[in-house]
């Protein structure tokens, strides 16, 4: 198990974290991601520590409405490549339209346009496919952050080339929702055994069952158990 403090123990630094988070909250007026931290870390001393040497959860800036199409435009392109292959070739595709990027934008351009910025025929399907559902309203990208979670991941899977994953990234952290828990994501698993000191990671049925006592603050144990495989353990 991870193991940050032996002198005030999980305790004490779970009291320390929910202290500091629960003025952190006050301060910013009832935040809710800083009051979903401090009850996962009133729920598990290992988060707490967590959450003690990484400090809040950080997402960057939450992307406007307008820009949730390229969002995921964007994250068709990186699938399964390196980060910098992925932005080399991002950048690219992005430089093919000059100004907003939008489905009709998208869909103006040419095969040979996008083969030429790297994209691979099922890549090129998948954008052109996701141009088609929001242009004709199959995929209601401007409503999503008034629909339920289960809605949002149901409209977006239509889509060829995005999968559950996907929609759960996108809920997390274009939309922000707070009970995303993608049990499939191999960081997650990875950090859940490292923070819990396993041999093995869980399996993704082990994991939802593990994350059902951190309902309705999922996202913020998702995003600790990503920081836990970067921590650096005591020997």
């Amino acid at each position: 198990m991870l193991t940050l403090d032996v002198a005030t123990g999980a305790r004490g630094s779970e009291a320390w974290v929910i202290r500091r988070l629960g003025a952190m909250s006050e301060q910013r007026r009832v935040n809710p991601l800083a009051q979903a931290t401090a009850e996962v870390a009133r729920r598990e001393p290992v988060f707490a520590q967590l959450i003690e040497l990484h400090g809040p959860v950080r997402l960057g800036p939450k992307p406007a409405v307008g820009a949730r199409f390229e969002v995921l435009a964007r994250a068709i392109a990186f699938q399964q490549l390196a980060g910098a292959a992925a932005r080399t070739i991002w950048g690219r595709v992005r430089a093919l339209v000059p100004g907003e990027f939008t489905p009709e934008a998208v869909l103006a351009l040419d095969d040979a346009q996008l083969a030429g910025a790297g994209l691979s025929g099922a890549k090129r399907a998948a954008l052109l496919d996701l141009a088609l559902h929001v242009a004709d309203g199959r995929v209601e990208l401007e409503r999503m952050g008034r629909m339920p979670d289960e809605q949002v991941v149901a409209e977006l899977v239509q889509v060829r080339g995005i999968g559950t994953w996907t929609a759960e990234m996108f809920l997390l952290s274009s939309l922000r929702r707070l009970d995303v828990w993608p049990v499939t994501d191999l960081g997650v698993r990875n950090g859940w055994g490292r923070a819990f000191g396993l041999q093995t990671p869980p399996t993704p049925k082990e994991l939802a069952v593990l994350g059902e006592r951190f309902a309705p603050c999922r996202s913020v144990v998702a995003w600790y158990c990503w920081r836990a495989c970067d921590a650096v353990l005591p020997g």
